[in-house]
């Protein structure tokens, strides 16, 4: 387009300048028709030019007129397809805001099912905690009043292999303390308590062959056969004085006695002395049927001191009854049923639910 301005504005340059040269009537003929001739093949070219671009606008027209067209056809699929997103995302909040709703209530109803549980679980292991601690204070009182370890260890034994199944994480202390107390009923070493009944038995046996220690001693016999004077000649006097050494020495009685008391002691008072020493061991085996050691071991103290009071030490019996007294004594220092203070106070934590 710009080379055929270009060659256009060239002619008619040329055309002017030959314009302006006198030009003979041939000549102008000539130049005339060249004139007419470049203004129609210029105006051709116009034409043809003005075709091609008005052409080319048209298409361009046509061209801008379907890309509107379609700008504004994907406009609106855009705007429907906006609606829609629009729409699904409201939809999408709906549903969004109704399961936020039923999550609420799930978790609502999770919750309060959680407590439940735990609720009931805590109940039955409240109960169980119980029962344990009853079955083991009752099983503590038969001990006391058996002298036997024998139910302790059974209801220790039960209420672990409870709590073992009850599998707890809570009750783990509960478990280990029923465990230590276990161990240490089964390193005690209980005495006999029967046995004990049969010594206090011997002992109230014995002690009507009891001397006393102001007791006359048994009159020997002699060795020596009293022989018959062999002189005829002895005189009245020398056996009168005889019979009479014999009967002093028989009424005269030389012996120790560490307590006066014991030496004053009438025959009536020897009496009620050894039933007051009978009542005391009495006493002191129905203490140890009761479980009351303590009143037991102060009927054995004072009966031990009532023996050394008033009885003959240097006596066979007096010597074996204060021995058996000793042994029931010393045996009784371990008849005490051992205590399950540690099983008892992790039960009470358990039930406090700590």
């Amino acid at each position: 387009m710009n080379s055929d301005a270009k060659a256009q504005a060239d002619d008619l340059t040329a055309v002017a300048a030959g314009v302006d040269q006198p030009l003979t009537p041939a000549k102008s003929t000539i130049a005339s028709r060249w004139f007419i001739a470049s203004l129609a093949v210029l105006s051709m070219v116009g034409l043809l030019s003005s075709a091609f671009l008005w052409q080319k606008l048209s298409s361009m027209q046509e061209q801008l007129a379907r890309q509107s067209a379609d700008a504004g056809l994907q406009s609106t699929e855009a705007r429907a397809i906006a609606r829609q997103a629009q729409e699904l995302a409201r939809e999408a909040a709906a549903r969004v805001a109704v399961f936020d709703a039923r999550l609420s209530e799930v978790s609502l109803q999770r919750t309060q099912l959680e407590e439940l549980m735990q609720s009931l679980s805590r109940s039955r292991d409240e109960n169980m905690v119980v029962d344990i601690e009853s079955a083991i204070r009752l099983a503590q009182q038969q001990a006391q009043l058996t002298g036997s370890v024998e139910p302790l260890l059974a209801a220790l034994k039960s209420a672990d292999q409870r709590v073992a199944r009850a599998a707890q994480p809570r009750l783990t202390p509960l478990q280990r303390a029923i465990a230590r107390d276990i161990d240490r009923i089964k390193s005690v070493a209980i005495s006999d308590t029967p046995g004990l009944l049969v010594k206090l038995d011997e002992l109230v046996h014995l002690t009507d062959e009891l001397t006393l220690a102001n007791a006359v001693p048994a009159v020997r016999a002699s060795s020596a056969v009293k022989r018959e004077p062999s002189d005829a000649a002895s005189t009245l006097w020398l056996r009168s004085l005889q019979v009479l050494r014999e009967q002093a020495s028989s009424l005269l009685r030389v012996s120790r006695i560490e307590q006066p008391e014991a030496a004053l002691l009438s025959p009536e008072q020897s009496f009620f002395l050894r039933e007051n020493f009978k009542l005391k061991l009495l006493n002191a085996r129905l203490g140890l049927l009761a479980r009351q050691l303590d009143s037991a071991r102060a009927d054995l103290a004072a009966a031990a001191v009532s023996l050394n009071r008033y009885f003959d030490p240097g006596s066979r019996k007096t010597q074996l009854v204060a021995s058996m007294l000793q042994q029931v004594q010393s045996q009784m220092k371990t008849l005490q049923i051992p205590r399950v203070d540690e099983t008892l106070a992790a039960l009470a934590t358990a039930a406090a639910g700590r």
